[in-house]
């Protein structure tokens, strides 16, 4: 079964919940990040953040390496570090005490608080639920070679989303492990693991693991 948004996320971990929770699947939400960022920023308090650009607002105990690069428009939350070479692209939602390390590349995404994507990750066009965590290397890749339209997919079950650009919807406490690639359409329930070095596609349930070569088995 392909989950819906409300089988992936807790929306009381981030401040797009008003956005996601207008959705039946949250990819829906893709579109509306860049409209939603802009809106939510004019109404934040100037005394919690700083307006460096006049689509940029961060929490002013955010921590930023000097190598960062952030392009609006861009909420980062309060506890975050955005560490060196971080490059965050526009229409990014950061939530509370997050990880946007070395080398990573943020492009119209929505991270849920206390995720971390510490090692040279790239997530575009994706959803990242409350307290998940990608593994150094690994990545999100948001359009399809052949560039048609991406489906999601489980088994006999298919949805057209009508996308062209769509990396992963991660639920809350998903694990992707090193160097993995999470392909266009790809959605991980809640509580799942995946190996390092996977090629993952389509659908994960929740609380599985995705094992070497594709297989997955149910947690015990």
């Amino acid at each position: 079964m392909i989950p819906k948004t409300s089988m992936l996320y807790d929306l009381t971990h981030t401040e797009a919940a008003p956005l996601l929770e207008k959705t039946e699947y949250p990819w829906e939400a893709l579109d509306g990040i860049k409209s939603f960022v802009l809106a939510l920023g004019e109404k934040l308090s100037p005394e919690e953040y700083d307006h460096p650009a006049a689509d940029v607002w961060i929490a002013k105990d955010v921590k930023i390496a000097p190598t960062a690069s952030i392009t609006g428009p861009c909420i980062i939350g309060s506890g975050t570090e955005i560490r060196p070479s971080a490059f965050i692209r526009g229409s990014v939602l950061i939530g509370k005490g997050c990880v946007i390390g070395n080398s990573t590349e943020l492009k119209n995404a929505i991270v849920f608080d206390s995720v971390q994507v510490p090692h040279f990750n790239y997530v575009g066009d994706s959803i990242l639920g409350y307290k998940s965590h990608m593994g150094a290397g690994s990545i999100t890749s948001n359009v399809k070679s052949d560039k048609t339209l991406v489906t999601v997919k489980d088994k006999d079950e298919q949805i057209a989303t009508g996308r062209k650009k769509f990396g992963a919807m991660l639920g809350d406490f998903v694990e992707v492990g090193c160097n993995s690639v999470l392909n266009p359409g790809t959605v991980i329930g809640q509580h799942s693991n995946i190996y390092p070095l996977s090629c993952v596609r389509g659908v994960v349930p929740a609380n599985s693991i995705f094992k070497t070569g594709g297989v997955i088995v149910p947690k015990k």
